[in-house]
């Protein structure tokens, strides 16, 4: 969790020191091949995580144990449909910086903070209103796990996107030609949201 957050933090020192040292030139190859290998250690995190829920759930005699309560799927499906619907959003965001409309970039960006901190309200509302404890069985255990490592990863995206929206209002500091920060908050967007879709299907589908 920690190298999630030291590595976006070092995302936004490098932009700042590119700009700095080159102006508006972009050398985003480097960059671009470390967020693409931090991106790949964070799957192999996840892909290790749902080997376990299906290795736990192939072994139960039933899955989940009986006596759980089960989970309901309108607040869930619709915080799925937020979130997938801001990578959306925020692909608007990178689209209009690379057409030099910075303005539009930084509403787009807004908006896509904004229903990510609805997905997390949603999700801490769940938490509260659930009827089983992390130690109420192995599903449970491994449901708040899942969901919470991935929660932790929309509040480093949205920390990475508020970054990038304090940087936005400094004039010049993003631009059609100077935009790597956005790109890469959008990719790990992206990330982020397809992990949900998976552990959405595993949990509440599957």
């Amino acid at each position: 969790m920690q190298g999630s957050i030291t590595t976006t933090t070092n995302i936004s020192e490098d932009e700042i020191h590119a700009h700095e040292s080159t102006g508006h030139a972009e050398h985003p190859d480097l960059r671009v091949f470390g967020l693409i290998v931090f991106l790949i250690s964070e799957g192999m995190l996840f892909f290790g995580l749902f080997a376990a829920y299906l290795t736990f759930r192939s072994v139960a005699t039933s899955w989940p144990p009986e006596g759980t309560p089960e989970l309901e799927l309108l607040l869930p499906g619709i915080n799925t449909i937020i979130l997938v619907s801001s990578s959306f959003v925020i692909h608007q965001a990178d689209s209009a910086i690379k057409e030099n409309k910075v303005r539009s970039a930084q509403l787009w960006f807004l908006a896509t903070f904004i229903m990510g901190a609805i997905f997390i309200a949603g999700q801490i509302y769940e938490y509260q209103h659930l009827e089983f404890g992390l130690t109420t069985n192995l599903f449970a255990s491994t449901f708040y796990v899942l969901t919470g490592f991935h929660g932790f990863h929309v509040i480093v995206g949205l920390t990475f996107i508020a970054s990038v929206l304090v940087r936005s209002l400094k004039v010049g500091h993003y631009s059609s030609n100077s935009h790597f920060g956005i790109e890469a908050a959008s990719i790990y967007w992206h990330f982020v949201d397809i992990v949900w879709i998976v552990l959405f299907l595993l949990l509440y589908i599957l």
